[in-house]
């Protein structure tokens, strides 16, 4: 059901770990082209758009609070409860990151320290698609409301009840009806109803994603690079076949572009992981996803553990589950992942909805250089310092004589001044 890849040698690793080439150049004529016409006809081309590319009218753009409060209601108690907890438990990780100022005496009568300070607006887009996103609310309103981002602006097209009720409980201060590569342009430029913010977040489809690289090459931030989503597995002999199909169908159905990525040290293992993948499958609602996103998969079989190592840190998964015997130890020895999940008992679905980590993780390799969405990713560091006459006086002169090096006169006439010892 996945291809099986049998003891491949080491020089051919990275050619294993690629990922389906993404063409985002074929999109930007159409992406430059949506942003050109929301700066210029602002709402109005958001009710335009949103009517060529999804068949929906749409007059006033944002969700008034009587409409969003009357939603929410429809949500029934057992999903309320369910929300809560994540809320409580994702509020309880992202809290316990919050950054501890130091002031630190670099040398005598030099102080120097960061503070944290908060994005001020910040744009939330949550896509329609086939699943409706209401735990990525949790993953990025709850972080925002802790760094205390005074405006949160979310953007879907998804109506399910869910997605306002967790938009209220999170404190999001505006919703609009709006999706697609629209929704960012309207974040990253603003309009008349949505305001302009300074940083985007959120999922998509290659359209968003390339609209978010556009926003990004106009100057507005964005939480990550971002490709199709993805599930490494490694399994040694503790490892439960059941359960490593169904971590790795959990991945799958997301989406055709999504690619689980099983590495073993057992044949035996994979060949029953197989069997219980064609067992599992005809059980999902979304079969016919998972079944394409399968075949775009790899099963591996390495000679040893660090063989295993080698290969896990080249691919850098987006999620990566341990089923392995001591598998704390085994993650000391990776460094290039999004989100490690430990043990036999620690599906991936546990981070993506209740345990507390954030699901908005890199994928596409991008765990070689970039972390999660957490705590700091809504947040500034402002270094400050603080100098007095004898601090500078001990210090002045290195000032001067690299200034000089420099061939900055005025930099180093600036500490000369202070001194009385123009240079």
């Amino acid at each position: 059901m996945i291809p099986f890849i049998k003891y491949p040698s080491v020089d051919t690793f990275v050619q294993i770990c690629q990922r389906p080439s993404l063409d985002a150049q074929s999109l930007d004529q159409i992406i430059e082209g949506i942003f050109t016409q929301v700066e210029t006809q602002q709402d109005q081309a958001l009710r335009d758009l949103t009517l060529k590319f999804e068949k929906r009218e749409i007059q006033d753009i944002l969700y008034s609070q009587q409409e969003i409060s009357e939603l929410a209601d429809q949500v029934p108690a057992s999903l309320k409860k369910a929300i809560q907890q994540a809320y409580a438990n994702i509020h309880t990780f992202h809290e316990s990151q919050q950054f501890v100022t130091q002031k630190i005496e670099t040398s005598p009568g030099v102080v120097c320290w960061q503070k944290a300070s908060p994005i001020e607006k910040v744009g939330i887009y949550i896509p329609g698609g086939t699943a409706p996103l209401f735990s990525t609310i949790l993953m990025l309103a709850i972080p925002a409301q802790i760094a205390g981002c005074k405006e949160i602006v979310l953007c879907t097209p998804a109506v399910h009840p869910a997605i306002f009720y967790t938009a209220q409980l999170c404190g999001v201060t505006k919703m609009a009806k709006v999706g697609g590569a629209q929704a960012i342009a309207a974040m990253a430029l603003g309009t008349e109803s949505i305001p302009k913010v300074y940083k985007i977040f959120g999922p998509g489809n290659q359209y968003v994603t390339a609209a978010k690289m556009y926003a990004n090459h106009k100057g507005i931030a964005i939480d990550m690079p971002a490709g199709p989503s993805e599930v490494a597995v490694y399994a040694d002999k503790i490892a439960n076949p059941a359960y490593v199909a169904a971590d790795l169908l959990s991945q799958a159905e997301h989406g055709v572009d999504s690619q689980v990525f099983l590495v073993a040290l057992e044949e035996t293992f994979i060949e029953k992981t197989q069997e219980e993948l064609e067992k599992q499958v005809q059980l999902l609602d979304r079969k016919d996803l998972a079944l394409q996103a399968l075949t775009n998969s790899k099963a591996i079989l390495v000679k040893d553990r660090q063989e295993a190592i080698q290969l896990l840190n080249e691919y850098a998964a987006e999620h990566l589950i341990l089923a392995c015997d001591q598998p704390e130890e085994f993650a000391d020895h990776i460094v290039n992942a999004g989100s490690i999940f430990l043990g036999n008992f620690t599906p991936e679905a546990a981070g993506d909805y209740a345990s507390g980590t954030n699901h908005t993780l890199p994928t596409n390799g991008f765990a070689k250089a970039y972390s999660g969405v957490n705590l700091a990713s809504f947040q500034k560091k402002i270094t400050l310092q603080s100098i007095s006459q004898a601090g500078l006086e001990v210090l002045g002169q290195s000032i001067i004589d690299m200034a000089e090096a420099e061939s900055l006169q005025a930099h180093a006439n600036a500490v000369a001044i202070r001194l009385n010892t123009r240079s």
